[in-house]
């Protein structure tokens, strides 16, 4: 096969790149070669790459609907798709289904080019593979709003150019662990009075298999690119199983990923499709395949136990449900704080990982800057900072998203039933999809009594995640008992976030403690721009891979490192 990519085009266009990206991830100070600002994309973008424009993205999104979305793969038995827009249009596309026995021998036999090619050129085809799919930003974004409902300007950042960050953030670590051990070495062992013994030893990164990355239904790309690039990037065939209402972001880029990989001279089975037919559980069939050696999981706790459990041939790593707290001690911006939880409550209608679901405030109240706050009046002031920024249906619509399943529905249905409401949620009409669910988040208040807590059967409802727009105003005797109540839902069901408001040193100091022993990331005092649900790749870590909510961090050396194993071959130096 004639490459018409080749090795040296590809250095020089992204070596740079990886360059800076490894730089970033040393000193973790802010960076992205991404533009997150839409109007960045049209024309000639960065490079003098051509990138599609809104209108442009639109029109390229709109041609795929209704049809079968070719890939070529081998082992193709079917056609599948269901996928809804959950602002209500149709999607109609169908996605090559696999017969399994024919796609994963087809993707092994493209392991040992792959394996052979090394750690640099790897890392310079999926830099290709990302640069394309930047370029396609407004498609993408396209894709990721109708099938998880995030509305348009976040479904183009978080899964356009943040998601592209984390791809690159993942080969940057690759590529460091790969490279940490050189790729030949000379070895000489004085012997006294004989000749030193010598060997010329290798060291090659050597892959263990094929991957499997299992989709979620809200952040596809965001989620998904990680693990696809740091298995790619360490030599790994990539099996992408997408969730069957979120299809389309990752088939788009499995697409690209065949076309550069042929391009560059590879097979390009080493990424395949395995879309689903409606309740097939295909994820469960290909998760204990012997074949499979990597698993990438975001999703449920109860499917992320069974893989963890089952999946015993696999590297497994899983992102799962948790409880994110927020401590409310005391602010020197009240005002501040109240903007910013409310901000946090309300992006993409809490279906975010990181949304806060626990807000844990002294029964006796806080002091502030507006002077001493009770109980109640913390609570009914964060309910009208909600309501005034949703207040326009317009700005609301473009804030929340809709609801993106049934069981978010349900949730937000059943939440009245668990307590005295605080706020109120409200159906919003979307102005430009009338068939969208659009909520505003639900407030509860709650009794933090240490009865409900304390003991092993307690079942208090802020005890376990409920996922979606649905928080507790949780009343707590001091700071200690809820710097108490965090530990027991970190220790017990997990964080992906905490977030915590004082001006007390010692209270800052037995927030953070707690957070160091539970192994939980915290952010204190935001009352700016920055909030408890978002990170930055390249320097803030999403989980930490130490509570029950995910047994993995995005992304450290651990994320990459067992993804491949190096092998020595030694022989007599000559």
């Amino acid at each position: 096969m004639t490459a018409a990519l080749t090795t040296a085009q590809l250095t020089q266009e992204h070596r740079p790149t990886l360059d800076q990206a490894l730089e970033a991830i040393r000193t973790r100070a802010y960076w992205s070669p991404h533009p997150e600002h839409p109007k960045a994309y049209g024309g000639e973008g960065q490079g003098g790459r051509p990138s599609l424009s809104v209108a442009e993205g639109q029109a390229a999104f709109e041609a795929l609907r209704g049809k079968r979305f070719e890939l070529d793969q081998p082992g193709t038995d079917g056609w599948a798709g269901s996928e809804v827009s959950p602002f209500g249009a149709e999607m109609g596309m169908e996605y090559p289904h696999p017969d399994i026995d024919a796609l994963l021998p087809a993707m092994r036999a493209g392991m040992p080019a792959w394996r052979d090619a090394g750690p640099e050129t790897r890392a310079m085809v999926c830099l290709e593979i990302l640069a394309r799919i930047g370029a396609r930003s407004h498609e993408f974004a396209q894709a990721v709003m109708h099938t998880s409902g995030q509305a348009y300007m976040m479904a183009f950042q978080a899964g356009g150019p943040h998601a592209q960050d984390r791809g690159l953030e993942a080969v940057a670590y690759a590529f460091a662990e790969q490279t940490r051990t050189p790729g030949a070495a000379d070895w000489s062992k004085p012997q006294g009075k004989r000749d030193p013994l010598r060997l010329r030893k290798t060291f090659t990164a050597v892959p263990r298999g094929i991957a499997l990355l299992i989709g979620c239904n809200t952040f596809p790309t965001w989620n998904g690119y990680p693990g696809l690039f740091a298995s790619l990037a360490t030599g790994n065939p990539v099996l992408v199983k997408p969730h069957p209402q979120a299809v389309l972001p990752l088939a788009l880029t499995v697409q690209v990923a065949r076309e550069v990989l042929t391009e560059a001279g590879f097979s390009p089975d080493l990424v395949a499709l395995a879309a689903e037919r409606p309740d097939e559980g295909i994820a469960k069939v290909l998760a204990v395949r012997p074949e499979i050696r990597i698993i990438d999981y975001t999703g449920s706790t109860a499917f992320g136990d069974w893989l963890e459990t089952h999946a015993r041939q696999a590297q497994v790593f899983t992102e799962k449900a948790g409880v994110n707290t927020v401590v409310i001690d005391s602010t020197d911006d009240y005002q501040g704080m109240l903007a910013n939880l409310a901000f946090s409550l309300s992006l993409y209608s809490g279906q975010m990982c990181t949304t806060p679901q626990n807000l844990l405030i002294p029964r006796d109240g806080i002091t502030t800057d507006a002077g001493p706050k009770t109980y109640d009046e913390v609570v009914a002031d964060l309910a009208a900072a909600v309501d005034g920024l949703l207040g326009d249906d317009a700005r609301a619509s473009a804030l929340l998203g809709a609801i993106v399943g049934p069981r978010v529905q349900e949730r937000l249905e059943a939440a009245p039933g668990l307590g005295a409401v605080a706020l109120v949620s409200r159906t919003v009409a979307h102005p430009e999809f009338p068939g969208a669910t659009v909520r505003t988040p639900l407030m509860v208040k709650a009794d933090g009594a240490r009865k409900f807590w304390e003991g092993a059967d307690a079942d208090a409802p802020y005890l376990a995640e409920c996922f979606g727009p649905v928080s507790f105003a949780v009343a707590v005797a001091s700071t200690e008992d809820a710097v108490a109540l965090l530990r027991r839902t970190t220790r017990d069901k997990g964080a992906m976030t905490v977030g915590a408001y004082t001006t007390s040193p010692e209270a800052e100091r037995l927030i953070e403690e707690a957070c160091l022993e539970e192994c939980a990331q915290l952010s204190l005092n935001l009352t700016g721009g920055v909030y408890v649900n978002q990170t930055a790749a390249f320097s803030d870590f999403h989980g930490t891979g130490g509570n029950p909510s995910a047994n993995a961090a995005l992304c450290d050396g651990a994320f990459v490192a067992g993804r491949f194993r190096m092998v020595e071959v030694r022989r007599p130096a000559e």
